[in-house]
């Protein structure tokens, strides 16, 4: 996606369209799976960790990514590509214990978990952990 259609998604989610949104923004789209502000940081080289943290938060708040707490200690971040942010665009996410890659599955919807009379989820962290197809060929 070029600079004017990522400006204009981020106008339309009220951010103002900078510099070092616009690379955040591009970064996260041309990497295509979850990843960390040190992640980011590294693939940028060019930012420093804090401004790369304030554009992730702002994002966060504007629904323009998804967090995911995997358990490392580190939360991940991925493009959320959905107009309205809603429990029924998240899915779940694969963790390898072998090389720590995480990898979307979206065919596991989260939503389809059936809650108790009177809750209601607004959001969902479903993580799964074990080893990649090619952790698991090595062993």
């Amino acid at each position: 996606m070029d600079n004017d259609h990522i400006a204009a998604l981020l106008i339309r989610k009220d951010i103002k369209p900078t510099a070092n949104r616009l690379l955040v923004y591009r970064t996260l789209e041309r990497e295509n799976r979850p990843l960390c502000l040190s992640d980011v940081v590294d693939i940028l080289g060019t930012m420093d960790k804090s401004s790369v943290f304030r554009v992730l938060a702002t994002f966060l708040e504007k629904d323009m990514v998804h967090s995911i707490d995997d358990g490392s200690g580190r939360l991940k971040y991925e493009l959320c590509r959905c107009e309205h942010h809603s429990l029924g665009d998240m899915h779940a996410h694969f963790l390898c214990e072998g090389c720590g890659e995480i990898f979307c599955l979206e065919s596991i919807d989260p939503s389809a978990i059936s809650l108790p009379d009177g809750f209601e989820a607004h959001s969902a962290n479903f993580v799964l952990k074990g080893l990649c197809s090619k952790c698991s060929r090595r062993q």
